[in-house]
């Protein structure tokens, strides 16, 4: 760790970690909640940031990006602690303390993982569809001229339109909250990947196909051997942005009238301006994007390494 102490951001991040410490350890002017689940996210995020740290420079990498992220994270919870706990200057209500905002993952932590988990079965099952839908009926409208001549002027009207102007009246006319919410998520993903991969498919190269053709290729085997490996890296590559969107429509769907789900823990929690819970309900939402956005990563590194 010596090596680490050369670098002058490493430093003010430390700095900035013992001030942290030191002023939610201090009694403020604000009655607070526990000060444990606080301090166990603190040290969640230095740990994560150490780990960083390590990898990187196992790596051989230079890079400061880990320790400018982590300087404002700390910097945003001293200014937070200060408005809040210490000095009582932010408004009661709109800004709740950190404390009582983390304590709220340690008291609440059932519902919550309730919600992730309602949400995440929907968001899966809609987005897998959308996507495999959208790349099959995308390749073979691709691939068959009168289809794709057919096709291509509705799907390029249809994919500017935001899915989330369809949530209203999908949640009104389908039977249940559920099947409207997946329907939501299907009409945000498929025409874009429908549109996508019919212009793929259109823009193989056409000395491809003609010495497919001279060899004989069966139709099968152009699909399998030349198309699908032409098009999968543009499906991988476009993962984060689909499921960025899948979520953005699914939450968006869940303040009309879920029940169940992240955007209504949020909604709900609003609507009694229980801000506290308000804002934990963000920070949870940030916390399963960047977890769901680091899957797709390994998994783009590893499906389409050539890339």
């Amino acid at each position: 760790m010596k090596n680490y102490f050369k670098y002058k951001e490493f430093f003010a991040a430390t700095v900035l970690l013992v001030i942290l410490i030191l002023l939610v350890l201090v009694p403020g002017q604000k009655k607070v909640m526990s000060i444990t689940p606080l301090l166990v996210t603190i040290a969640l995020i230095e740990l994560i940031y150490i780990y960083k740290l390590i990898n990187l420079k196992r790596k051989n990498i230079k890079c400061r990006a880990p320790s400018d992220i982590v300087i404002i994270v700390w910097l945003v919870f001293i200014i937070w602690e200060l408005c809040t706990t210490k000095l009582d200057i932010a408004h009661p209500v709109l800004v709740p303390n950190p404390e009582d905002v983390f304590n709220v993952f340690a008291t609440q932590y059932k519902e919550l993982l309730l919600n992730v988990a309602y949400s995440m079965e929907i968001l899966l099952i809609g987005f897998f569809s959308g996507l495999s839908g959208g790349v099959i009926l995308g390749i073979v409208a691709g691939r068959i001229q009168r289809l794709r001549e057919f096709s291509f002027p509705i799907a390029n009207v249809l994919t500017p339109i935001p899915a989330v102007v369809f949530s209203p009246y999908l949640v009104a006319i389908m039977p249940t909250f559920r099947s409207a919410s997946v329907v939501v998520i299907i009409l945000g993903i498929f025409w874009p990947t429908f549109l996508n991969m019919m212009i793929r498919v259109n823009s193989i190269d056409q000395r491809i196909e003609d010495s497919a053709r001279v060899l004989n290729v069966k139709n099968s085997t152009m699909m399998w051997k030349i198309v699908l490996p032409y098009v999968f890296p543009g499906i991988i590559s476009g993962l984060k942005v689909s499921m960025t969107t899948s979520l953005l429509m699914l939450n968006f769907a869940e303040m009309l009238g879920a029940t169940h789900g992240m955007g209504y823990y949020i909604q709900n929690n609003n609507v009694f301006a229980n801000y506290t819970n308000v804002i934990a309900g963000i920070i949870l939402e940030g916390i399963v994007v960047t977890l769901l956005s680091g899957i797709i990563s390994w998994v783009q590194c590893r499906a389409i390494k050539w890339h």
